[in-house]
C-alpha cells in the first residue's frame, strides 16, 4: 500500500453524510506511515462529478485503472483500516498526489 495508490475500499459503517459502502479510494498517507500502521489515509472518489473548487478530477487511464471519470473528495478525507482495502485498481501520477497534498493545505488554512 503506497501513496497514490487506488483501492476498492468498504468505507461501512458511516454517520450523517459520510460517504459510505463500497468505493474506490487514493491512499494519501506517506509510505512510511502506511508500512508500519495498520490504518492508512485516503480520499473517497465519485463518478458523479460536482467540479468542488480545488477537487481533482482524474480521467481513467491504464495505469490509474479507472474505468469512468472521477472526483477525488478531498473534504471527505479518512483513516482506514487495512482489513478494509479489498484490491488495488491503480495509481496516480505524483504531480496529481502533490495537487491533492495542496488543496488539502489550502483547506486547512482557511
Amino acid at each position: 500500500m503506497k501513496q497514490g495508490e487506488i483501492w476498492d475500499i468498504y468505507l461501512d459503517p458511516v454517520s450523517g453524510s459520510e460517504q459510505g459502502g463500497r468505493r474506490l479510494c487514493v491512499i494519501i498517507s506517506g509510505d512510511l506511515l502506511n508500512e508500519h500502521l495498520k490504518v492508512v489515509i485516503v480520499y473517497p472518489l465519485t463518478s458523479k462529478i460536482k467540479r468542488y473548487k480545488g477537487n481533482l478530477i482524474l480521467e481513467p487511464s491504464s495505469k490509474n485503472g479507472l474505468e469512468k471519470e472521477s472526483e477525488v473528495l478531498t473534504f471527505h478525507i479518512r483513516s482506514v483500516s487495512k482489513n478494509g482495502l479489498d484490491r488495488r485498481i491503480g495509481k496516480i501520477k505524483p504531480e496529481q498526489v502533490d495537487f491533492i497534498k495542496a488543496t488539502l493545505d489550502d483547506i486547512l488554512r482557511y
